[in-house]
């Protein structure tokens, strides 16, 4: 099938019982679970090697059993089937006059080194090459299946340790997800646990090896006696440094594996940023941090290279220089060395390099690196754990235990007795990491009393949730929450699916419930707009949805959820005024109206309809009680709160003035369907994939990024040179034998080489094979390395260069996954199947010749054999490629997957989902596992056919010696059976390792792939359209019939705009959801595609470098993003400014700690994403990189959604003082906020419907900018109204003043 067809997912096996993720998950978690208890009682850290040996002890052993039968009881007598084969033809059988007697046929095998036998006949002859040949068949006929079944182990073991890895994801505790432990999770699965598909094929080589090296020690001691142990010796010289070399890599795995984990973790956070990087011009320093995160892990890798490169080459004469070492001592030793000691010898020799110097160090290393890889992931398993959700995925042997089955007795008990639920905290005392972040929290929560948390940011609003819920484990007093939970957090989690999987969220469909949500939560006419409805595909984090459709949907889920208690972490911010109000009225306040609802909230216009009050001040309830109480306190605090709510409580309508512009009311569309749109079921964007064969395009790419023309020619002379000597040493020691025999058969004086003639060409032969081999490795991985450096520089230039469509159409899953799993293959598996590949290729071409040499009647068979050899590559590899290319697509799912759950762990256990998506990452687990099962399957299949194929050419080869027997010589046998014994095992072992060479290639070909998508325009302007140095001077903005689309293949989502905003102007930017509003700011950006024109001050930004643009707007965002690494680095990352300059700007926002530790505040460290800095301090930072610029034009995109009205208030301060001379636009939700803009520009469906002084628009009753403030009530339309005039009115007179 595939070689007809390229394979697709629905092609794919169900999979096997035996290697299911659900099965092998369940066994792997169940065998940790009891590890973790013994280890507690006999106080120590647990084991998962015990975990692994007792999941595969009883196969591991019955298949090491049968390797053992196979390697010892079998292989060992096949150089005894040659050296009576070569006895046969030597010149002595034929002059040997003894009368046929006893021992004959099979028993000369047993009196093998018996003296004075008679001549062997024809008839045994033919006996003996049967014998040969079905020495080789047997082998294949084990070898194949049992190496299939260690590999097949391996991806059992690789499969429970992925489902055992993601089972702690959903287990670990909030603190440490800032920590490195899991940002490493990808890394695990993608790099760590692939040690474990090969591994275990080399590891009873271990024990094996030895053993078969002692079984041939004796065996060659009957040979030729002492000088066994001369060439056994050094041969075991070679063995402890290969072992110390193979333990070594072991080590170089941990150092790569960290600093892999570095790179993917960075990684990680540029792709989730990398909007604001773009909107910052941030690539550059981007691109520096990542290539020397890069360089560092390439130093690592490049010694594990050498290393593996000194392994390889000991293969080409470590056995050599033994035989070179025996034959020339048992010589020396005075013995008469005949043609078949030298080929029994050499027999024994070439088992050995097979099992001693290839299998033996590759299963130390691999043990060395799959005991790196299991260290790794028990440090994972042993991080500390939540004490709340479900953990019956990572420890199926209870159902409940501990702090979390001792709450649901008492939830359960308090039902029965009909006692209210609730939250009841006393003293309480938490540490976030070993911050003390909350101090002698005293609060009770009972149903019916809607509580809201209100302070500044940073104060620990949030903290105190995730105390509620259990995720903050307090180290003094009680928490405790009675009843079950939902949890809205503050910044929404939606996964790539529907809106309505996103809402339901493992719980069933209630038809009437789902839409009462909807409406509650202000969605139905959000549906309406969507190309599907509630079935439209969002996009990983919701990326196709605004930022308040967002914030709707991660409330509607925390809603739609049946509990008795609500946590609500700020979801009115990100919202237009009208639907906050809606949002509170209808769901807050009436929907969960009886349950016990803890709001945390920066709208204090809602205060007064809250029924308790928590202040919170540093980690302390400040104070605590209802509006009025709090009122009445006199603390400075309050009496802002006062301040605030009463300028914006003149009716219940006060904040529904701005999203009045909708035309249809929030309610107005319930009696739509919700699932209508388009009609059909959405597709979500596949993934890039190449079909075919390998372009020959990939392989010159990958040569070309290791080194120029002329070094890869050098490279290509001494891969040439060193097989040149190998070759030369084997056809040399046969070329010697012959002329030894015919100069003790023959009384002729003709002069033939002496033995130290012969020692010291062959010690010239041996050294100089050595030495090429060695340099040659090296000189490979130095090239090989340097191909992986500059493909991933080219990659994620690329990529980091890609236009926004690209991510936003590409989930974080596929992109890691370009960045890890394939430039994994490309550091580490690429060369070894490269270097294989080209090493046996020249060894078969020296395999050929010395054949060839011997007789050229034996390239008859040779030919024959090397076309069926290539028409079954060629059928493999249509095969192999397309299942490869599958596997590496099935692959970025379980990256997604995973990614996901560690943004929302704490949406995902509130919710009880963890088995739901325990059982969703086991079936992506099984689509891969599908995938790669089938690649083991067929490449195992393609290399037993291979070594079917060579046993028939030995037995061709040997056969033919029987119709050249009057010219065939025991070293010509001997030596023509030797190479095409080595072949045999060499043969399948190239032809795999090619094949998997140009299955490796698909990794090349899936990071070229991504070399080649759709770039924005060039960052720097070119020389004749480069702007003033000055520019730009003024700030002015003007759009001439401007559109702008995302794809040429979409609609445009803005239309012919035309307008002009004057120099310093400060322009209001309001309109419904999907309006236009972030494209506005999009095109002015330039981060899609746009017609027309925007000018500023003049200059068309189309004609200018995206850099030379974007450097000269300042941008205050509306999800605040920070990067790990200090708060110098995230204020400055260009290294532009002096210390003393930033922590200035610092001050000037009032960022407390800035204020108490001065410049060494710049060296606090931000977690990944900053997880360990409130969103408002994280605003706050975002605010001091627009001072730092202090730019001309500055983009506020609803900037102040997340910060307490004080922080509100003084950051509007800021932004009129020190930006009063530059032109600024904002994005706003609350319409206070902008009626003191110089205009309001109101959009609609991409299109400006009006723009003017908001006191000039009131004027037209019946446009929309009226209409909207006329629904908002009589008071707040002559508040607002109000307000317009004074700053009209006070313009005018700054104006006049001005001009006098």
């Amino acid at each position: 099938m595939g070689a007809e067809a390229d394979f697709t997912e629905e092609d794919l096996m169900k999979p096997l019982k035996s290697h299911k993720a659900s099965i092998l998950g369940e066994k792997y978690s169940r065998e940790w679970s009891a590890e973790v208890d013994r280890a507690e009682s006999d106080y120590e850290l647990p084991n998962l090697t015990k975990v692994i040996i007792k999941c595969m002890y009883g196969e591991f052993m019955l298949y090491g059993f049968c390797l053992f039968l196979m390697e010892i009881m079998v292989r060992l007598f096949q150089p005894i089937f040659i050296g009576l084969l070569i006895r046969y033809f030597d010149s002595t059988n034929q002059q040997n006059t003894l009368p046929q007697s006893e021992p004959l046929y099979l028993k000369r095998v047993y009196y093998f080194w018996t003296k004075n036998q008679s001549p062997i006949l024809r008839e045994e002859a033919y006996c003996y090459a049967l014998g040969v040949v079905l020495v080789s068949v047997i082998v294949t006929l084990v070898l194949h299946p049992n190496l299939t079944a260690m590999m097949h182990l391996g991806m059992k073991l690789r499969v429970g340790c992925c489902s055992l890895i993601y089972r702690k994801v959903l287990r670990i505790r909030l603190t440490a997800l800032g920590d490195q432990l899991v940002g490493s999770a990808i890394n695990l699965m993608s790099n760590d646990v692939n040690r474990f598909d090969l591994a275990p094929m080399f590891w009873h080589y271990i024990w094996i090896s030895p053993l078969q090296t002692i079984f041939v020690l004796h065996y060659m001691y009957k040979e030729i006696r002492a000088s066994a142990f001369i060439g056994m010796i050094s041969l075991a010289i070679f063995i402890p440094f290969q072992a110390w070399l193979g333990s070594n890599v072991g080590k170089l795995r941990l150092n790569t594996a960290l600093r892999t984990d570095s790179r993917v973790r960075h990684m990680n956070e540029i792709i989730r940023g990398i909007q604001v990087i773009k909107m910052y011009a941030w690539e550059y320093p981007f691109l520096k941090k990542i290539a020397n995160y890069r360089q560092h892990e390439i130093d690592s890798i490049k010694y594990t290279s050498y290393i593996r490169g000194c392994l390889m080459s000991f293969i080409m004469f470590t056995t050599r220089l033994a035989t070179f070492l025996s034959i020339t001592s048992y010589v020396y030793m005075n013995n008469d060395l005949s043609t078949e000691t030298v080929f029994v010898v050499s027999s024994y020799y070439q088992i050995l390099r097979q099992t001693m110097t290839v299998y033996f160090p590759q299963g130390i290393a691999q043990i060395a690196e799959v005991s790196v890889a299991i260290n790794r992931i028990r440090e994972f398993l042993i991080a500390p754990e939540a004490d709340v959700g479900d953990p019956t995925p990572l420890d199926p042997n209870c159902k409940q235990k501990g702090i979390a089955r001792m709450k649901m007795e008492l939830n359960l008990m308090a039902k029965r007795m009909g006692i209210p639920m609730g939250v009841v905290i006393e003293g309480a005392y938490a540490k976030y990491e070993d911050t003390v972040c909350l101090n002698d929290i005293n609060l009770v929560i009972v149903p019916g009393q809607l509580t809201a948390l209100i302070g500044q940011v940073g104060s620990g609003k949030s903290c105190l949730l995730h105390l509620i819920l259990g995720e903050l484990r307090p180290f003094r007093g009680v928490a405790e929450m009675y009843g079950t939970v939902s949890y809205a957090s503050q910044e929404p989690w939606l996964f790539s699916g529907s809106v309505r999987q996103n809402i339901l969220f493992g719980q069933p469909y209630d038809r009437a419930k789902y839409r009462e949500v909807v409406k509650v939560c202000a969605l139905a006419r959000d549906f309406t707009l969507l190309p599907y409805g509630d079935k439209t595909i969002i996009g990983e984090r919701g990326s196709s949805l605004s930022g308040g459709q967002r914030a709707r949907v991660n409330l509607a889920r925390a809603v739609y959820k049946e509990a008795d208690i609500y946590l609500l972490d700020d979801p009115l911010s990100a919202v237009d005024t009208h639907v906050g109000q809606h949002l509170f009225d209808e769901c807050v306040s009436r929907y969960l109206g009886n349950k016990v609802v803890v709001l945390v909230t920066h709208q204090l216009q809602y205060l007064k309809q809250v029924q308790q009050i928590v202040i919170m001040n540093e980690g302390e309830i400040l104070m605590k009680g209802t509006y009025s109480t709090l009122q009445k306190s006199g603390l400075k605090f309050t009496s802002n709160m006062t301040e605030n709510v009463e300028s914006t409580e003149l009716s219940n309508d006060t904040n529904r003035a701005q999203d009045i512009l909708k035309t249809i009311s929030v309610t107005s569309s319930m009696g739509v369907n919700v699932q209508n749109g388009f009609g059909g079921e959405p597709k979500e964007e596949v993934e890039i994939r190449t079909y075919g064969t390998i372009s020959s395009e990939v392989y010159i790419e990958y040569l070309r990024a290791g080194a120029y023309c002329m070094v890869l020619l050098l490279l290509a002379a001494f891969f040439l040179a060193a097989q040149f000597f190998g070759s030369g040493n084997d056809f040399f020691l046969a070329y010697w034998i012959k002329h030894r025999s015919k100069q003790n058969s023959t009384a002729s004086n003709k002069s033939y080489m002496t033995t130290e003639g012969f020692i010291f060409y062959y010690s010239i032969l041996i050294s100089s094979t050595a030495f090429l081999a060695v340099v040659r490795s090296f000189f490979f991985f130095g090239v090989a390395m340097r191909a992986s450096v500059n493909l991933h520089n080219r990659m994620f230039h690329s990529v980091i260069r890609a236009t926004m469509r690209f991510f936003n159409t590409n989930s974080s899953g596929r992109i890691l996954n370009r960045f890890s799993k394939d430039l994994g293959a490309i550091d580490e598996f690429l060369p070894n199947a490269m270097l294989d590949t080209v090493q046996i290729f020249l060894n078969m071409i020296g395999v050929s010749t010395v054949i060839a040499v011997v007789d050229t009647v034996l390239l008859i068979p040779a030919f024959v054999i090397c076309i069926c050899f290539y028409m079954l590559r060629n059928y493999y590899l249509k095969t192999s490629r397309s299942v490869k290319r599958l596997e590496g697509i099935a692959t970025s799912p379980v990256f997604s997957h995973l990614n996901a759950t560690i943004q929302g762990i704490t949406t995902i256990r509130t919710h009880g989902q963890e088995v739901l998506l325990a059982k969703e990452f086991d079936q992506l687990l099984d689509i891969h596992s599908g995938a790669w099962y089938l690649f083991l399957c067929t490449s195992r299949a393609f290399s037993y056919w291979i070594d079917c194929l060579c046993c028939v050419f030995m037995g061709a080869v040997t056969f033919t010696f029987f119709l050249i027997e009057n010219r065939a010589l025991g070293a010509d046998v001997g030596v023509s059976i030797t190479q095409c014994i080595g072949l045999t095992g060499l043969l399948q072992w190239g032809m795999r390792q090619s094949a998997e060479l140009e299955n490796q290639m698909t990794s090349v070909e899936r990071v070229l792939e991504f070399t080649k998508i759709e770039q924005e325009p060039p960052l720097e302007t070119k020389r004749k359209y480069t702007p003033r140095p000055t520019w730009p001077e003024r700030g002015g903005i003007s759009f001439r019939n401007a559109y702008m689309r995302y794809s040429n293949t979409e609609p445009p989502v803005l239309k012919n705009l035309n307008f002009i905003i004057e120099p310093k102007e400060k322009i209001g930017i309001v309109g419904r959801t999907g309006a236009g509003k972030s494209s506005l700011i999009a095109a002015l950006f330039r981060l899609a595609h746009f017609d027309g024109e925007i000018l500023i001050d003049n200059v068309n930004i189309s004609k200018l470098g995206l850099h030379d643009l974007r450097k000269q707007i300042s941008i205050i965002p509306q999800e605040p993003i920070l990067f790990s690494g200090t708060i110098r680095y995230n204020l400055d990352p260009f290294g532009e400014y002096p210390d003393h300059y930033l922590i200035t700007v610092l001050q000037v926002i009032e960022m407390k700690s800035a204020l108490q530790e001065g410049v060494a505040y710049l060296n606090h460290i931000v977690s990944e994403g900053g997880s360990n800095i409130s969103v408002g301090y994280r605003q706050l930072i975002c605010l001091a990189r627009a001072l730092l610029r202090h730019n001309k034009i500055l983009v506020l995109d609803e900037a102040t959604a997340n910060v307490d009205a004080e922080t509100d208030k003084f950051i509007q301060t800021t932004i009129r003082n020190k930006f009063d001379t530059c032109t600024v636009l904002t994005i706003a939700h609350r319409l206070h906020t902008i009626m003191d803009s110089d205009k309001v520009l109101v959009m609609d469906a991409g299109t400006m419907v009006e723009m003017d002084h908001p006191h000039i628009l009131f004027r037209n009753k019946n446009g929309n900018f009226s209409g909207m403030v006329r629904r908002t009530g009589p008071a707040m339309e002559e508040q607002l109204k109000k307000i317009a005039k004074q700053f009209l009115q006070k313009g005018i007179l700054i104006s006049t003043n001005y001009a006098r």
